[in-house]
């Protein structure tokens, strides 16, 4: 073994003596404190060792890595926690559907680090739907909730994803916890959005009373191309939409814990904003909507890796209202 990214934890046994040379200071001290320790790997066959469930002592936003046919998903924890979701009565541009409550996820989560991209997509499916498709770091579009669905259960089957975990979409309330990382603000960089900082529209700013006189983009962009937020996620403002487990409906008034959305509906949510909007629907708490069979150059995915009995049956509900 040698040093590398601090990936996970493990019950302290036989082989512990042998691994505390490579131990920071403050694995030691947890050593002493619980039956788990840290350990160091370079080796990338230890990654389904990287991903054993642990609120308690993982950090928001720790890094970790599977590679599946040889490419890289990298993703980053969310650990259980409460958070207000929605937008306050007095921000600019909110929107009647965003109704301020507060929400508490009881189980910690793991997050892809950045949209599904082409090669990602591809590597699975033996297809890019894509419209913007100048090279496979970019993010998969032109894909519905439907095919989303697909590609996730053809993840699911491989049996790739580590013990006791499987893939899914985000729940809406997983998704705008991830996007805020703590924070409260319209956007997690503050309470202004510009071509700056994510791959918006150029034409609609927020927050910012001057124009700015340069060229966006007016196409996707590579994932990760512009700053993460504190959780180390890239792009949950702008480049692509992504879509979400639940049906769109009104959000309830009062707390509530672990919600999966409405129990039926017309449409499925998405969430982030992209390239082609302004910045206003690029906010934390903007949602959006549209009927689950729906392709557009503006919506892709991010995936989700969800433990044991968590939401998201292997074929979710598609019960429509009509």
């Amino acid at each position: 073994m040698g040093l590398g990214e601090l990936v996970g934890l493990e019950p302290r046994g036989a082989d512990f003596w042998a691994c505390a040379p490579i131990m920071t200071a403050r694995a030691r001290q947890l050593c002493s404190q619980t039956r788990y320790y840290y350990c160091y790997y370079q080796n990338t066959t230890m990654q389904r060792r990287e991903f054993l469930h642990d609120d308690t002592i993982r950090p928001a936003g720790d890094r970790h890595v599977l590679n599946i046919k040889d490419i890289d998903y990298p993703f980053r924890w969310c650990p259980a926690g409460t958070f207000l979701m929605g937008s306050p009565m007095d921000e600019p541009e909110r929107n009647a559907d965003e109704t301020l409550h507060q929400v508490t996820l009881t189980t910690g989560f793991w997050i892809l680090e950045t949209s599904v991209t082409q090669t990602m997509w591809e590597s699975i499916t033996g297809s890019n739907p894509s419209l913007f498709r100048d090279n496979g770091k970019l993010p998969v579009e032109c894909v519905s909730w439907i095919d989303c669905q697909d590609y996730i259960q053809s993840l699911n089957d491989m049996r790739v994803a580590p013990t006791g975990y499987r893939f899914s979409l985000p729940t809406e309330s997983q998704w705008e916890y991830a996007c805020r990382a703590g924070t409260a603000t319209p956007f997690h960089f503050g309470n202004t959005l510009s071509i700056e900082q994510a791959n918006c529209s150029r034409a609609f700013p927020f927050g910012i009373t001057t124009q700015l006189q340069c060229l966006g983009l007016d196409k996707t962009s590579e994932v990760s191309s512009y700053p993460a937020n504190a959780w180390g996620l890239y792009d949950t403002h702008g480049n692509v939409e992504g879509w979400c487990l639940d049906w769109y409906g009104h959000y309830p008034s009062g707390s509530v814990t672990d919600p999966v959305g409405a129990s039926s509906g017309i449409d499925r949510v998405f969430r982030g904003g992209a390239w082609s909007n302004a910045a206003e629907l690029c906010r934390s708490a903007s949602r959006g909507y549209v009927d689950e069979s729906s392709r557009c150059a503006s919506i892709g995915v991010r995936l989700v890796l969800i433990y044991g009995g968590q939401i998201a049956p292997e074929n979710p509900c598609r019960e429509r209202k009509s």
